[in-house]
């Protein structure tokens, strides 16, 4: 029953159109591409979450990458930061193998779930306000369907200040690898682990790593 309440809820989300500009450049992106990927063919929709539906940890990250998650038509798959998640949550156990290039590369998740605040690429990964209102309906459809979830990694403070919404709470200063509890739930916060943290060192894999030793920690 879950897993054909998890397949309605991902067939509304790749169906939407609640936001006009997103829309619009989620289309623009897959018809222009980039010259690395000309020959590629672009997924350019919404995208959902995926992962273990018994999941007891999700991961709440922005938004797809415009020529990430937007091409390969799955969450953190095939760019820099999903290089860095599908590494760390391999080394934690979360995932059978250390790579997440393309939605048949036969990754696979162990009781985690990934998902977003926004499920459009938006231009300079900025959404507005009222994009990430209409995307806030599905994030707290997915809680409800999950059902196992006693932890919550967010990645970064636009994935933070949704999951304040989501558990009815007031957010709290954002830090990183800081822990807050909210009633059954859990919340870690991280930075995120784009090019502009982990290039810059204000993401170390130190630090990144000791995020997910505390999620398998708490999520068991």
């Amino acid at each position: 029953m879950r897993k054909q309440t998890i397949t309605t809820l991902n067939k509304k989300i790749k169906d939407c159109q609640k936001c006009p500009r997103l829309s619009t450049y989620i289309r623009d992106v897959a018809k222009t591409k980039v010259r690395r990927f000309k020959e590629e063919s672009y997924y350019g929709r919404p995208l959902s979450g995926f992962g273990d539906i018994k999941a007891k940890l999700l991961i709440i990250g922005l938004a797809p990458a415009a020529h990430g998650g937007n091409r390969t038509g799955r969450m953190f798959t095939g760019d820099s930061s999903g290089d860095w998640v599908a590494k760390v949550m391999h080394k934690t156990g979360f995932a059978n193998i250390p790579i997440s290039q393309t939605t048949n590369d036969g990754l696979v998740l162990n009781n985690a779930y990934i998902t977003a605040a926004v499920r459009c690429a938006p231009p300079q990964n900025k959404p507005t306000k009222e994009e990430m209102q209409n995307c806030h309906p599905y994030l707290e459809q997915e809680l409800q369907i999950l059902g196992n979830v006693t932890t919550i990694l967010c990645l970064g403070k636009i994935a933070y200040d949704p999951t304040c919404k989501l558990l009815q709470v007031k957010p709290e200063k954002f830090g990183h690898n800081k822990t807050f509890h909210y009633n059954t739930i859990t919340v870690i916060t991280s930075y995120h682990p784009s090019k502009q943290n982990t290039q810059t060192g204000r993401l170390s894999w130190s630090d990144w790593y000791a995020v997910f030793k505390k999620a398998k920690k708490l999520a068991r």
